[in-house]
């Protein structure tokens, strides 16, 4: 694979697209499966900027294998020495760090931050960025100090140290979430089946034909209906029946009277109804 050398400069972004103003930045990575697994996070969630600062092994296989679909994350990822040249031009960076600092930038919560970061990407004065740090030691407090903010993600207080893939899969789900209102569109091919919604008329009618059915198999005594009535419409009163559906079920009606002897007469029906 052909990789950006250190000099190269960084892919361009679309400018009316926040998230493509976002950098993800590894300082330090010292797995290549985590390159890849934090390439393919980003990729999932609309992010395609990936910044390494003197990763251990890269290019590598493992990185490749790890980032599954997420081959051209990798492709274009830019490497840098330090941190400071992966921040280069980087008007908001914040740091990810579940350490409290003695002397560092406000701390704030992932779900708190993203938003923060999103309007800083729109505001389109340069790109922002989110700094992970290596997988062992994390980022140290002068990497933090180069930071605006620093972010953390609220694990449990008795073991809350993540996998650099799971923490960079987080914030980017955080950051769409953010960009889409809460309200991220269904990644599917697939269009959602509806049909009308039943009308009254229709409803009613099959009420009656489940009626008629139910008292000739012998499930409802005409002369001691009880509840019986009253709690089925309540049971499809909340299933908002649709047309098909009351079609489907009327269909099921009409082959449980062909295997009693045929259809019950809506008039010898409503005699039953009557002495009742």
């Amino acid at each position: 694979m052909n990789r950006p050398s250190p000099s190269s400069p960084a892919p361009p972004f679309a400018p009316r697209d926040a998230l493509s103003r976002v950098r993800v930045v590894l300082s330090n990575p010292s797995h290549p499966g985590n390159i890849g697994a934090a390439a393919r996070a980003m990729k999932t969630m609309g992010l395609r900027r990936l910044y390494l600062v003197r990763p251990k092994r890269f290019p590598d296989p493992e990185a490749d294998a790890r980032a599954a679909g997420a081959g051209d994350v990798l492709e274009r990822a830019v490497v840098r020495e330090t941190l400071d040249d992966a921040l280069s031009g980087v008007v908001f960076a914040v740091a990810l760090s579940a350490r409290h600092r003695n002397l560092g930038p406000q701390r704030l919560q992932a779900r708190e931050a993203a938003p923060l970061i999103l309007e800083r990407a729109e505001a389109g004065d340069g790109d922002v960025a989110l700094v992970f740090g290596n997988e062992t030691t994390g980022l140290s407090n002068d990497e933090v100090q180069r930071c605006q903010r620093a972010v953390f993600i609220p694990a449990d207080a008795s073991y809350s140290s993540l996998n650099l893939g799971a923490a960079v899969q987080l914030l980017c789900y955080e950051l769409r979430l953010a960009a889409c209102g809460g309200r991220p569109r269904e990644a599917t091919r697939t269009l959602p089946f509806s049909s009308p919604p039943a009308s009254s008329d229709d409803i009613e009618r099959f009420y009656a034909h489940l009626m008629r059915v139910m008292v000739r198999t012998g499930f409802l005594d005409p002369r001691q209906p009880k509840r019986l009535m009253a709690k089925i419409r309540r049971l499809f009163g909340r299933a908002a029946l649709e047309r098909d559906e009351v079609n489907i079920m009327r269909g099921i009606l009409d082959a449980a009277e062909r295997a009693f002897g045929g259809q019950i007469s809506e008039d010898r029906f409503q005699k039953t109804e009557d002495r009742r």
